[in-house]
């Protein structure tokens, strides 16, 4: 799969780079807004080749792809460029309600940020494990720099946050940076340790720790990005160069100081009050909701609500009881509910999907196992919420804590070694009653197989797919894509062809048609979703010696002349032109065949879908 480029197939279907107002990604999905979202065709990208599901929550457009997000990521920041020109607050849409808004300035604040705080995280997880072994002496120069090094990035956590919250507010990064260092500059740390009341310009200033704290450089940065609109407008052009950013500086730095500063630790206290009562009260609450609901939170976008509160606890003392305990319980049960799925299906693509899924699920990834097996089968859902929960319930009795910003998993169980001995063991306990719970509960409840899914009524006993081109057929197996060769995108054939010409194979509406001109998607009047890919990589042409009028919606009848492409030139450049012809949607047909491999011609029946078992020709 070439992920690259599907982030060009995936910018030509957001409506370009100019409708792309914020772009970021997290571990598994691109998240992004849009000055106008009328131009966005959700149904297209979702039908892209590598897209695991798109989700509209949260103010985002949030497209899954899983683990490879990265390389598509670069390839759209690489297209877009520097993301610049503000809307203006009469055409900027208010996008959502207030609760998505927040969730919306949350995610892309903290988005940038997470590759820090990760990597600092398994920093001190694994000197934790090096202090538990003795391969390290608490007290040596090793361990201390080491620690440092991990407490860096919560230490200086408002200057990384800076950076996200300026993007999301559409200001100077640098100086939003620059203002987040003023909060924790030495010499306000001096006086803070000196005691002594301190004011400016008459006005009493109360001094705080903002290290690691979150809430007052967001509060900060957002009012930054007004007072820099009103520096870009006084500002004489001939010195805006010089008056603009001091304007920023001066305005911004004594305002965060001495009002918005105060007033966001008085909330990151009061927050962290309350879920110290909560804690206090009823232990199990809080890793419970989040074991079980965990799922609902990542669907709808609202995941991020509880991040703050988590990284506070963190900067502050170390460890956090809010999103770790509850995660790693819903993390593992995903995993559980998505194997036993791989376990009970017959259906070999799902089997292949699910187990995939799952085991990087337990390893604490999510995505692939929501969205590809458990959203689309719901009990294999319910299953791992209630397991999730269950394990939850016993995170929250036994006291567990995450020590480290990590996707909690069973490769980030190192998180949960501190400095009480028992963590390590409660968290495996954890692990086991969400594996347990979980996969008994899928087993038991069960779910709709798609091998065992009866197939939508066909107009006749039996349905054919007509070869495309003439060629020599072989079995998919024998296609040199493992997405293909594995059935990952449907069961089906391929043909080597001998001539550059396709055409359709069925009756149908175009309902894929990639810019590069190398995969055609037809859904037919019977029910019948093939796709047909000309060639293996062939998207690295970009179009390149291939020639077509087709449109997305276009009607098609048997025979019609879809793309013409140069056979010999693109053989030329050492592309493999074995085309697969694959039944997207072959788990609504339990009773498809192909015909036996060989010598092919155009308008020969290649698939057939019946209601009773067709010997293979």
């Amino acid at each position: 799969m070439d992920y690259k480029q599907l982030g060009l197939e995936i910018l030509a279907r957001v409506g370009g780079k100019g409708n792309v107002s914020k772009l970021t990604h997290c571990a598994t999905r691109l998240r992004m807004e849009f000055n106008d979202d009328s131009k966005v065709e959700a149904k297209a990208i979702e039908a892209l080749p590598g897209v695991i599901s798109v989700v509209e929550r949260g103010g985002q457009f949030q497209i899954v792809i899983g683990n490879n997000v990265q390389q598509t990521f670069r390839t759209l920041q690489k297209e877009i460029g520097e993301l610049s020109g503000r809307q203006s607050e009469k055409t900027s849409p208010a996008r959502g309600g207030v609760m998505s808004r927040i969730i919306s300035v949350i995610s892309t604040t903290f988005t940038p940020v997470i590759p820090a705080i990760t990597g600092a995280g398994m920093i001190k997880a694994l000197l934790a494990i090096l202090k538990l072994t003795g391969a390290i002496d608490a007290a040596s120069p090793t361990y201390h720099l080491l620690d440092t090094i991990a407490d860096a990035a919560f230490f200086f956590l408002p200057v990384l946050l800076a950076y996200g919250a300026a993007i999301k507010f559409e200001c100077n990064p640098i100086l939003a940076m620059t203002i987040a260092g003023v909060l924790l500059h030495p010499n306000l740390a001096q006086m803070l340790a000196a005691g002594t009341a301190i004011d400016f310009v008459g006005v009493p200033v109360r001094l705080a720790d903002y290290a690691g704290s979150v809430l007052p450089i967001i509060f900060t940065v957002w009012l930054m990005s007004y007072i820099e609109r009103f520096a870009e407008k006084v500002s004489p052009t001939m010195i805006k160069f010089f008056t603009k950013p001091m304007i920023i500086l001066l305005v911004t730095a004594p305002l965060a100081l001495v009002v918005v500063g105060p007033f966001g630790i008085f909330l990151n206290d009061l927050v962290a009050a309350g879920a110290a009562i909560v804690d206090g009260k009823a232990s199990w609450l809080i890793p419970m909701l989040m074991g079980g609901l965990q799922p609902f939170l990542v669907i709808t976008g609202t995941a991020w609500a509880m991040t703050p509160i988590a990284t506070g606890q963190l900067s502050k003392n170390g460890f956090e009881m809010i999103n770790g305990p509850g995660m790693l319980a819903s993390n593992i049960a995903q995993g559980a509910a998505t194997l036993c799925v791989a376990f009970r299906t017959k259906n070999k693509n799902l089997r292949q999907l699910a187990s995939s899924a799952g085991f990087t699920a337990l390893l604490g990834i999510t995505e692939p196992s929501l969205y590809g097996v458990t959203l689309k089968l719901r009990k294999p859902l319910i299953a791992a919420m209630i397991g999730g929960g269950c394990a939850g319930i016993y995170a929250g009795l036994s006291g567990l804590v995450r020590y480290a910003f990590v996707s909690p998993g069973l490769a980030a169980l190192p998180a949960f070694i501190g400095q009480n001995p028992m963590n390590i063991v409660h968290a495996l306990v954890t692990c086991a009653i969400a594996i347990v719970v979980t996969f008994a509960l899928t087993w038991i409840l069960g779910f709709e197989d798609p091998d065992v899914k009866a197939a939508e009524p066909l107009s006749g006993s039996e349905q054919q797919i007509l070869s495309p081109m003439s060629g020599q057929l072989v079995a998919l197996d024998q296609v040199n894509d493992d997405v293909f060769s594995q059935g990952l995108l449907g069961q089906g054939v391929a043909v080597r062809p001998q001539e550059g010409v396709l055409r359709a194979p069925l009756d149908g509406e175009v309902m894929t048609f990639l810019p590069s001109k190398h995969a055609v998607g037809i859904k037919g009047d019977n029910g019948v979703e093939l796709l047909v890919h000309i060639g293996i990589d062939t998207v690295n042409l970009a179009g390149q010696h291939f020639t077509s009028r087709l449109k997305i919606g276009d009607r098609v009848k048997v025979g019609d002349e879809l793309v013409r492409f140069d056979l010999a030139a693109i053989t030329g450049l050492g592309y493999d032109m074995t085309t697969p012809i694959l039944v997207v949607n072959s788990e609504d047909f339990p009773q498809l065949s192909c015909r036996r491999p060989g010598a092919v011609g155009f308008g020969q029946p290649i698939i057939s879908l019946n209601n009773a078992q067709q010997e293979q020709a």
